[in-house]
């Protein structure tokens, strides 16, 4: 059983400082951003990529995050084994999809790379170590529960060594997003600050190789320090507001320490999710003060520097926390929290020393079974939702989440279980709907379509509804998210965290997106789709 994950290397792209984009033409907008101060064609010659290649910028970010990484760890080629890539990110390709989409019909190749799995493909393919590759989409807590992921894949022994990490680009659709929101700041955001105002948004890439203890000292490599615990939970309160006692953050940093064998004296150091919102700072604080008591260890958010890199954020300041480790030998224990729209919230625990208690407890022995399952093909399906919402509720809510939800409330009622431990997502484009709606008026979106246009809307509706303040991630990575959601339920059952998972599938296409796909050789893509399942330890 593995007792010890370490972390053995990490690389980092990001911001040095907020100021006004350069890179990224955006007529009108005049908030100030954390923008990496490399151009596409300047990232693509440092790394050896052509300027006539169409690659993202989300994908170019995380390329150079993991290049470093690798080099810092000592890796080349050579992996020294089953080498996995754990990638988070929810704009994926969309700086590309929107500055392509007036003239898209002539240029339906520009799909290929729109959904957040291609960009994860694209990274791992510029690399010939990875022999697979994970895609996570929990908004801004991506970037931390792709490094969660990567201590169970190794603990388990699904993996040698991981590559976990997020990036994300800055672009038009969520810059315009978050100001129909009203939570941008025009000044550099002051988090926790008595006269804070908003946010300001950032890019960035961040990830770390993570192995076993035992696997870093057979190769000879040096340890920067001990990923020692995480912890995974909903607030299960509102699609972009967090509750005011912060249940969600308070569960996931209580987790952390459980499964990191501290108690919150030990922790000397939180990296704060602290994005500088009247909400989220005041919410963090009131959970900070439910773990820690009023006397809170050294607190700090970074995104005065960095801005909000979103689903790059947890990577990010994972790194920034693993520096602060290095050039201060006082924080022997720190936390970084990442808590994500939908209330999708996490925390680490990262050590100067190894843990002396097991990472995980996993049973291979455990059968897994399904025990109910239900399936939705047609929006024809869709009014017995009817009966489980009110009229404002059901008219609020996009096809998608209609039908995940109604999908998971039959296969609930058939397990005769009425809130599950965890709830698992798979969905290639989440509510895509939405997001084509924005595309259309990208200027001026809706507040109520981007609120419903993350992938993770669709597992965060379905824990709000139910109350579920469980386990809860949603996998992004084209056609292989389901099997990787059904992988993901095996751990946590295997390994005596959940007695029961719901997981689901979820897809809906427009006419014009099956169109751009069948140009490019993909066909049989649905209008609407939903399949929920409940899945126990068999007895």
């Amino acid at each position: 059983m593995c007792k010890n994950i370490a972390i053995t290397g990490c690389g980092i792209i990001a911001a040095k400082q907020i100021g006004s984009a350069k890179h990224l033409c955006f007529s009108g907008f005049s908030y100030p951003v954390g923008e990496v101060d490399y151009s596409n064609k300047e990232l693509k010659d440092m790394l050896d990529i052509p300027c006539s290649q169409l690659v993202s910028r989300t994908s170019l970010l995380g390329i150079y995050a993991v290049r470093e990484a690798a080099a810092n760890a000592g890796i080349s080629t050579d992996a020294f084994g089953k080498c996995v890539l754990v990638s988070g990110t929810t704009v994926g390709g969309m700086d590309l999809t929107e500055q392509y989409w007036n003239v898209i019909d002539t240029n339906p190749s520009v799909m290929l790379q729109h959904d957040s799995g291609s960009c994860t493909d694209v990274i791992k393919q510029y690399f010939g170590f990875f022999d697979r590759a994970t895609t996570i989409s929990t908004a801004c807590s991506s970037g931390a529960n792709a490094i969660l992921l990567g201590a169970e894949l190794l603990a388990t022994g699904k993996a040698d060594i991981v590559f976990a990490g997020g990036t994300e680009a800055l672009t038009r659709f969520h810059l315009s997003g978050f100001a129909s929101l009203m939570i941008l700041d025009k000044d550099v955001c002051r988090p926790f600050s008595p006269n804070r105002s908003g946010l300001n948004l950032g890019e960035g890439a961040a990830f770390v190789v993570m192995e076993t203890a035992e696997h870093a000292q057979k190769r000879g490599a040096k340890i920067l320090c001990y990923y020692r615990g995480g912890g995974n939970a909903c607030d299960a309160f509102h699609q972009t507001a967090t509750s005011p006692n912060g249940e969600g953050a308070y569960l996931a940093m209580t987790q952390a320490l459980k499964n990191a064998c501290l108690e919150p004296r030990d922790i000397k150091y939180v990296n704060a999710h602290g994005t500088g919102t009247i909400n989220n700072d005041e919410s963090e604080i009131a959970a900070l003060k439910r773990v820690f008591g009023e006397e809170l260890p050294i607190v700090e958010s970074t995104k005065s520097i960095t801005g909000h890199t979103t689903s790059a954020a947890g990577a990010i300041e994972a790194v920034i926390c693993i520096k602060k480790m290095q050039e201060n030998p006082s924080l022997i224990n720190v936390m970084d929290n990442s808590f994500g729209f939908g209330g999708n919230d996490t925390s680490l625990v990262l050590s100067v020393n190894p843990s002396k208690a097991d990472i995980i407890k996993y049973n291979n022995n455990i059968e897994i079974e399904t025990i109910a399952r239900s399936e939705i093909t047609s929006e024809e399906e869709l009014d017995d939702i009817k009966q489980f919402l009110k009229p404002t509720e059901y008219r609020r809510m996009g096809k998608i989440l209609r039908s995940s939800l109604l999908t998971s409330l039959r296969a609930l009622k058939e397990s005769n279980i009425a809130v599950p431990d965890a709830i698992i997502t798979a969905t290639s484009l989440g509510c895509w709907n939405n997001s084509e709606a924005i595309l259309d008026n990208i200027d001026e979106p809706k507040p109520t379509l981007f609120m419903q246009s993350t992938h993770n809307t669709i597992g965060s509706n379905i824990a709000i509804y139910l109350k579920c303040h469980g386990y809860n991630i949603t996998y992004t990575h084209g056609r292989s998210s389901l099997q990787m959601a059904l992988d993901d339920a095996e751990i946590l059952i295997k390994s005596g965290k959940c007695k029961n998972v719901l997981v689901g599938l979820h897809e809906e296409t427009t006419e014009k997106y099956r169109n751009l796909m069948k140009n490019n050789g993909v066909e049989g893509l649905k209008p609407l789709y939903s399949l929920s399942m409940v899945l126990t330890a068999k007895s």
